[in-house]
């Protein structure tokens, strides 16, 4: 009987460990500029940025320090319009 406690035990702990760690695995993300297309409206205008530019500015967050050192994006993803996008849509401009 306490050999099969044990085991219960421990199938518990496993599961408990999977499902507690789960969510710190993040999902992987490709850097690419095009899927910030739907922002370039809101950046070169006064438009506000679309939901699908704010979902795909949040899903590209970890490249933007990135794009930042790419001095062929430096100056689209560096100008007040991506600031102002980036505000909006509640992502903070990276400190790189």
């Amino acid at each position: 009987m306490k050999k099969a406690s044990s085991v219960a035990l421990c199938a518990v702990v496993v599961v408990a460990i999977l499902l507690f760690e789960a969510p710190l695995m993040a999902k992987a993300v490709t850097c690419s500029p095009l899927e910030l297309s739907s922002c370039i409206s809101a950046i070169t205008s006064s438009a506000p940025p679309s939901s699908t530019c704010c979902t795909k500015l949040r899903e590209q967050r970890p490249c933007l320090c990135g794009y930042l050192k790419d001095p062929n994006l430096r100056q689209y993803v560096n100008s007040p319009g991506a600031r102002k996008v980036a505000s909006t849509c509640g992502v903070p401009f990276p400190s790189c």
